[in-house]
């Protein structure tokens, strides 16, 4: 078994990182589901980045150069998107451009599966995914039942770490509680709700959020553990009065924009 570090990134740090989001309000490129692409789009500007949706082969590779982050999620990956997703993540990595990749449903489909391998090799910031589809990428599972996990986070805790290990990325595991880590450092991060699992783009949305941390800070686990700290705080709190999902997701989107870093630092979790 590996030994972690634990609890390595403060809840000041992540305070006063979302106080810098506010201040910088990064360009975030999301090539990014389909389905989720409008609610992708609001969260960040609910937070205070600025969304650009920019998923044209040809111009996908252009932007990622001008972004402060990417977000790239395998949840509808037809042909064209496809291409720029490949186009957009040899940019991002030959300019130094931090970037997110959250492989969604990966394990035996054939398209996504094959794809997601491809943009591993070139060395994502953060990968985001659910335990089963963290464990598919390891090479340790076949995946879930689509984009729903079917193994518990502590489960795939190895695998991150290994996957880490390998890639240079930190692996952000999300469930019940969060399991981030950079294959020597590990964070739990214990707030939330389940009404993100019951909202299309709940997870989803997560990725591009850690996108536009990841701009402010050479500390991928920190940029990670921010970006989830600060969006499972704002859910938690929308979930208190707005209890069912179609008013918890317009009440996550207040509660993104009306979160202050002392927010943050009361209501916190990190272990």
């Amino acid at each position: 078994m590996t030994s972690f570090v634990h609890a390595s990134v403060s809840i000041e740090d992540c305070a006063q990182l979302l106080d810098r989001l506010r201040e910088r309000a990064p360009l975030v490129q999301a090539i990014t589901n389909s389905v989720v692409t409008g609610f992708t789009a609001n969260v960040l500007l609910a937070l205070g980045a600025s969304p650009a949706m920019v998923d044209v082969p040809e111009e996908a590779g252009a932007f990622a150069t001008v972004a402060d982050g990417l977000l790239i999620n395998l949840g509808t990956p037809h042909t064209d998107q496809r291409h720029a997703m490949r186009e957009a993540a040899t940019a991002a990595h030959a300019s130094g451009v931090p970037w997110v990749l959250d492989p969604v449903a990966v394990g035996f489909l054939p398209v996504r599966t094959p794809l997601a391998a491809d943009l591993l090799a070139l060395r994502p910031t953060i990968v985001r995914g659910n335990a089963s589809e963290v464990l598919a990428l390891a090479g340790d599972g076949r995946g879930g039942r689509g984009v729903d996990a079917s193994d518990h986070v502590e489960a795939a805790t190895q695998a991150a770490h290994q996957l880490a290990n390998r890639t240079g990325a930190v692996v952000a595991v999300s469930g019940a509680v969060d399991h981030l880590t950079d294959g020597h450092r590990l964070v739990r991060v214990g707030t939330g709700t389940a009404l993100l699992t019951r909202v299309t783009g709940g997870g989803c949305a997560l990725g591009a959020v850690m996108a536009a941390f990841a701009a402010l800070t050479e500390d991928a686990l920190l940029a990670a553990t921010a970006a989830t700290s600060v969006y499972t705080i704002a859910a938690q709190t929308a979930a208190v009065a707005a209890p069912a999902p179609g008013s918890f997701a317009v009440a996550l989107l207040d509660g993104l924009a009306t979160l202050t870093s002392a927010d943050v630092r009361d209501q916190a979790v990190l272990s």
